[in-house]
């Protein structure tokens, strides 16, 4: 998601800006807050520099004519000009702010929809806290550049050139002076530029991996404090924050540096300007009002490139940020949809097959999950998959919701491979109910309808009742519309639970995997949820990842996984019978005797 160390300072030398050049597609989409702000950039600028001319008119004629009435035109003049400068820059504030906040929503709508769309690969690596900071700091700085630091450049970059325009024309001799010093002062800002931005890159790293830390400490504080852990949490996080300091301090130095270099130079020449015009007038070769316009005009043009030499570390600042923003543009998914999808069939009738299936993690490449992984369920059919920790279980769902593909073999539903079929038609086919529910902040009823957007409130009463849900929510505070908090932190685990297989029910997919469903469920929710599933099991296939045996006693068929492979098959009774069984020894390890054979008489 970065560059590497070594590639990463050869890229910022030959691209110094260009990271920016990304901004311009959300500039040219709203040309008229652009085409306002230039305008106002122009007469702003174009007012600034007619005024130097005024002041030596009315020190050559107004003073030495001593006409009143010309010095008081001259004044009113001025109070006009300044009017409008005035003027010209309300609307310039007006129109680059405004164009600053929309891009920067733009950019964060558009930088969050694609994150969104990125793989499971991606996140195996990404931490979701550096990927928060990407959205919030570094985009508030294209909205510092976008919105302030590009206007105040531009106007900077037209006073300069405007104002060296016009010492030429007052004075040629006086001006070469000023332009010989400006590549002694442009030369060095480059160049000093890059170690700015490399430094604000470090600045901005650095912040983002204490915002990640903060972020993960902060979900996790109960944790902490119930290990006591709070000083942990603070020191590290004291730490982080102290580098993030050092980062932007030595980021601030060379910036410091850089703007003390250049306003000396350009002011050393500026004097330089004053004491080579003050000759002339006392030789009589150049009026007083004519040194008071050329020395206006260096001032101008002094500001501008002292102001320029600061805009340029707010650049290169923003320049570090949108490499950051690009580079999370510019992540391609790793699971995508084909180009030409294989339409699924309708109605869909629920079968799954995988063919000599094998797949690794890849941030365990040498280590595969699933190997040569081969069964068929038919439709309607209830399997369940057991094993020890490890042996692949769960890779088997990630594999069928398109998480992954296999490296080898393919994945069927319906009799059409999973990657030949649209992305979001393969993954409709399936409701899921993990072990760890993801609960968000909102409302009772909004996360049960977060399994099929828009659904009725009917809908989703319904579905909370077959899950055994709608009790406990209409006794919450303001029923189906009470807030559950982040991570749904005001429910206990198993009204959690029964939330997911609302969802489930509320989605009415034709697959239905179910992780262990029922694990955080006390034993009278267990008997009413696990009859509210045997409902919606019915006429559905059904995949069910057990860790508890007691919960598939009734499965069609079992399949014992370890180490990647089904190694075992059957029903719980025949399964239970066989002689040092890998399935026969988890159920001695969970059933006692007696429990052992009412269960396999149960299942019998």
């Amino acid at each position: 998601m970065t560059d590497t160390p070594s590639d990463a300072p050869q890229k910022r030398k030959r691209q110094p800006l260009r990271p920016l050049a990304r901004m311009w597609p959300y500039l040219r989409q709203y040309k008229g807050l652009v085409t306002g702000a230039c305008i106002a950039l122009v007469v702003a600028a174009a007012t600034t520099l007619s005024l130097p001319t005024a002041v030596r008119r009315m020190i050559d004629h107004g003073f030495s004519d001593s006409d009143g009435q010309l010095i008081n035109n001259y004044f009113s003049m001025l109070v006009v000009l300044a009017a409008l400068l005035a003027a010209a820059s309300a609307a310039r504030y007006y129109f680059v702010i405004t164009l600053g906040e929309r891009v920067v929503s733009d950019v964060r709508r558009d930088v969050f929809a694609h994150v969104m769309t990125l793989s499971s690969s991606f996140f195996d690596n990404a931490m979701s806290g550096e990927i928060v900071s990407r959205l919030t700091a570094d985009t508030t700085q294209i909205k510092s550049v976008v919105g302030a630091t590009a206007s105040v450049a531009l106007r900077n970059i037209i006073l300069c050139f405007g104002a060296l325009a016009m010492m030429v024309y007052t004075s040629p001799s006086l001006s070469g002076i000023v332009i010989a010093a400006i590549p002694i002062i442009v030369l060095p800002m480059v160049a000093f530029g890059r170690k700015v931005r490399a430094r604000s890159r470090n600045a901005q790293d650095t912040l983002a991996d204490a915002t990640a830390y903060a972020s993960e400490a902060i979900g996790s504080v109960r944790s902490f404090q119930a290990f006591t852990n709070e000083n942990l949490a603070t020191s590290r996080f004291a730490r982080a924050v102290e580098l993030a300091f050092e980062a932007a301090r030595t980021s601030a130095k060379a910036r410091a540096g850089l703007t003390a270099f250049a306003i000396f130079l350009i002011f050393s020449s500026v004097v330089a300007v004053l004491w080579f015009g003050a000759q002339k007038v006392l030789t009589g070769s150049m009026s007083a009002g004519t040194l008071g316009q050329f020395l206006l005009y260096a001032v101008f043009a002094a500001g501008a490139l002292g102001a320029l030499s600061e805009v340029w570390g707010e650049l290169q600042l923003a320049a570090g940020a949108a490499e950051r923003l690009s580079e999370l543009l510019d992540e391609e998914p790793a699971i995508l949809s084909p180009a030409n999808p294989v339409a699924l069939p309708e109605p869909a009738e629920g079968a799954v097959t995988l063919e000599n299936v094998s797949f690794a993690y890849p941030t365990r490449p040498d280590d595969r999950a699933v190997k040569n992984l081969s069964f068929s369920i038919r439709p309607g059919e209830t399997v369940a998959v057991a094993g020890p920790s490890g042996a692949g279980k769960s890779t088997i769902f990630a594999l069928l919701l398109r998480q992954y593909d296999p490296s080898e073999g393919r994945i069927l539903i319906d009799g059409v491979d999973l990657r030949d079929a649209a992305l979001d038609a393969a993954r409709g086919r399936f409701a899921i109910v993990p072990q760890d529910v993801a609960i968000f902040s909102g409302t009772a009823a909004d996360n049960i309808a977060f399994a099929r957007p828009g659904a009725t409130r009917e809908a989703v009463i319904e579905a909370a009742k077959a899950a055994q849900a709608h009790d406990f929510i209409e006794a919450l505070p303001n029923g189906y519309d009470t807030e559950v908090g982040e991570r749904g932190v005001t429910l206990s685990g198993g009204q959690r639970q029964r939330i997911a297989i609302a969802r489930a029910i509320l989605r009415d997919a034709p697959v239905l995997l179910l992780d262990e469903a029922t694990s955080a469920l006390d034993a009278e929710s267990e008997k009413l949820v696990q009859k509210a599933l045997e409902r919606l099991m019915v006429g559905r296939t059904t995949i069910v990842i057990a860790h508890r045996l007691a919960t598939i006693l009734k499965a069609d068929r079992i399949l014992v996984m370890q180490d990647g492979h089904i190694v075992e098959e059957g029903t719980h009774a025949s399964l239970a019978r066989r002689t040092n069984g890998i399935y026969s020894r988890l159920a001695k390890l969970q059933f006692d005797t007696g429990h052992d054979e009412t269960a396999v008489g149960a299942a019998e």
